[in-house]
Formats: C-alpha cells, structure tokens, sequence
C-alpha cells in the first residue's frame, strides 16, 4: 500500500510539473510552432483567395486614381515614384526579417521575379501606342489563359476541368469589356508579350512562394521595378518633382496598397494557391475597376459591358464556389445603383 501512494504521489507531481512547464512556455513570450495548415482544408482554401480577392479590389479601385495622376504627370516617372514609395514601406520590415534567417536567395529570385513584372508594365505601355485601349486591355487579360499553359508545360501540373472552363470564361469576359482587339499587329505583339510576362511571374511565384520569406521577396520586385522604371523616366527625361493632391494621392495608394501590400498578399497566398487559381482570381481586377468607374467616374458599361463582368464571375463562381456567393450579391447591387442613378 506504501509503495503505491508512493507511485501516484510521483506521477500526481510529474504530471503538475508537466502543466507548470506548459503554462510558463506559453507565458514566456517564446515562440510557439503553429500547426501546419492541411493544404485541403477551409482555411487553407478561403483565406488566401480572400486576400487575392482584396488585392483586386484594390487594383480595381486605384484606376480611376492613377488615370487622372498620369494625365498629369509622366507614366514611367509616376511607376518609379510608385515603386520607390512600396520598397521604401517594406524595407524596415523586410531588414528585421533579414537579421533573423538567410535572405540571400529569396532577395535574388524576388528581383528576376521583379523583372518579369517591370517588363510587362514597359511591354504593355509600348504596345498602347500602337494599339487601341480596349485591345490592349483584352489581350494583356489573356495572361488568364496562359496561366495554365505554362504551368502545365513548366510545373507539369495537372489543370482541373472546372478551373479550364473558367479560364474560358474569363477571357470571354475580357472580350466582352473591352471589345474585340484592333490596333496594329506589332502593337497587339508587345502587348500579347506583356502578357506572357504577366503568366510567368504567376507560374513561377507558385514555383518560389513556398520557399522563401514573401517580404522578401515582395521588396525585391519592389526595389527592380524601382530600378528598371527610373532608369527608363531619366532616359526619356520625364523625372521632377510630382505637384498637387492627385498625383500625390494617387501615388500614396497605389505605393503602398496597390504595389507593396498587394505583392506582399500575392508572395504569401500563392504558398498556398496555385498559379492557375491565382490567375482566375486576378480575372476580377479589370471587373471591379469597370465597377468602381461607375461608382467613382460616373462611367457607363452598357449591356455588353456587364455581361463580360457576369461572365468573369460566373467562371470564379464555378472554380471557386467561396468567392462566387460574395461576388454575384456584389454585381447584383451595383447594377441596381446605376439603374436607379439613370
């Protein structure tokens, strides 16, 4: 009988001293190892593809901003002041990162990354002056459709049916916003380059996103964009200094928001998505700026117009039954709001 209450006072005073060592690990401040995410489960779905999802909002709404600032002030010296502003907020954070692990190899794949994004913003303005507005709007959206090809040929993934129909869909929508392409055929060429850019950033950010800190490598596509676009406004002698609220509010935004809190979601959501769910979400970018061009510029879609936006969604609805449910209740109030504002 001795022996026994000897035993359980032991295991009573090992098993107290195992719960003081838990409580206390947790009040220390040490950090704690999170579980790992199940890359099938609900929050490992829904919560990136709300993110992506924000980040078109705000692509969306910053293009009625940036249309009024660049017919004030030079394009490529604008998207240098842009860049400069995004690294210029992530670099404090991305430098606390840095001192706590190796950063070496992420800084030098988020500049080639950086690169690929800087060119099909130079591809895209290039072909503008020889095409017409609306071309280059469809067919840089075509980035969409060959978003799977190229993950297909370099990532040797294997595309659900579902998710080609809504690429389908999706540059159906483009066509439909934006008409059919005109313009000249070296025009339409650099955009459609432009395009094949914006792919392989989505492609091979699938590829890199899980192996490196995504501040790190949001601050280099930062910082490249910076350098490549600043050299190109000094070239062309377009650099001075921005004046009034438009252009610098336009800046601020689309510095800060559109560029290093959308590249920083992008780095960290594509951990979890794929380059072809990501280009799909992407689809609704040019939908919410036909949206908040409505709402905020007092723009004018006709039915054609709100159809390719139907269209775009109905595509997400299907690959992305999450993102569908929100979007339709969305497109249903803002075409009430301009039936009642006619």
């Amino acid at each position: 009988m001795k022996t026994s209450l000897k035993d359980r006072g032991l295991h009573t005073k090992g098993l107290v001293r195992h719960l003081l060592l838990r409580r206390d690990s947790g009040s220390s401040g040490a950090p704690q190892r999170a579980p790992r995410l199940r890359k099938g489960s609900d929050y490992a779905r829904t919560v990136p593809l709300v993110a992506l999802i924000i980040v078109t909002v705000v692509w969306g709404i910053t293009f009625v901003q940036v249309k009024d600032a660049v017919a004030l002030y030079p394009l490529f010296a604008f998207l240098a002041l842009r860049f400069a502003i995004g690294s210029l907020a992530l670099f404090p954070f991305a430098v606390v990162r840095a001192r706590r692990g190796p950063w070496k190899r992420g800084a030098v794949v988020g500049i080639l990354l950086g690169f690929l994004v800087a060119g099909a913003y130079a591809f895209q303005t290039a072909g503008l002056v020889h095409t017409t507005v609306s071309g280059s709007g469809v067919l840089t959206g075509l980035y969409v459709v060959m978003t799977p090809l190229l993950a297909l040929v370099l990532l040797r993934r294997r595309i659900e049916p579902a998710t080609w129909v809504a690429v389908a869909f999706a540059g159906l929508g483009f066509a439909m916003l934006s008409g059919i392409p005109q313009g000249s055929r070296s025009g339409n060429a650099l955009v459609l380059v432009s395009a094949l850019l914006w792919a392989a950033q989505i492609v091979l950010m699938e590829r890199y996103a899980p192996r490196f800190d995504p501040l790190i490598l949001a601050l280099g596509e930062m910082a490249t964009c910076l350098v490549c676009f600043m050299a190109i406004a000094l070239v062309r002698g377009d650099v001075s200094v921005p004046r009034g609220w438009v252009v610098w509010g336009a800046l601020l935004v689309t510095g800060l928001l559109a560029s290093a809190f959308a590249f920083l979601v992008q780095s960290w959501a594509q951990q979890q998505m794929s380059a072809v769910r990501t280009a799909v979400v992407f689809a609704l970018e040019p939908v919410f700026a036909a949206i908040f061009g409505v709402l905020l510029a007092g723009d004018r879609l006709g039915w054609l117009g709100w159809g390719g936006c139907a269209v775009i969604m109905a595509g997400i609805a299907l690959a992305e039954p999450a993102a569908g449910r929100a979007l339709r209740g969305l497109l249903l109030r803002v075409t009430a709001a301009e039936e009642s504002s006619n």
